[in-house]
């Protein structure tokens, strides 16, 4: 599934272009788990559910990976507790 979200391990983050905008979701590598500290949208695109594709691709990554999720960001945390289907991919 091509969500559009893109990995950047040299920035640590993944991306999510929306026009000249970018959503962020930013994270740390600790061993096999991607541990999700952070995430940013574009302000004058807030309430149009891009953190949801943001996250929804972040998740369908972190699957394809074989890792696991740590969740210190409370938007990934929130969301993930909304979409039981990849609780399989979330540590702790």
């Amino acid at each position: 599934m091509d969500t559009g979200v893109v990995d950047r391990p040299e920035q640590n983050r993944f991306e999510l272009a929306i026009g000249h905008e970018l959503a962020l979701a930013y994270y740390k590598l600790d061993g096999d788990r991607i541990v999700l500290t952070h995430t940013e949208g574009p302000q004058a695109l807030s309430g149009q559910g891009i953190g949801s594709r943001l996250a929804k691709g972040v998740f369908e990554q972190i699957r394809a990976s074989g890792r696991k999720a740590v969740l210190r960001c409370s938007f990934m945390a929130g969301w993930s507790s909304r979409h039981p289907d990849y609780d399989d991919i979330v540590a702790g």
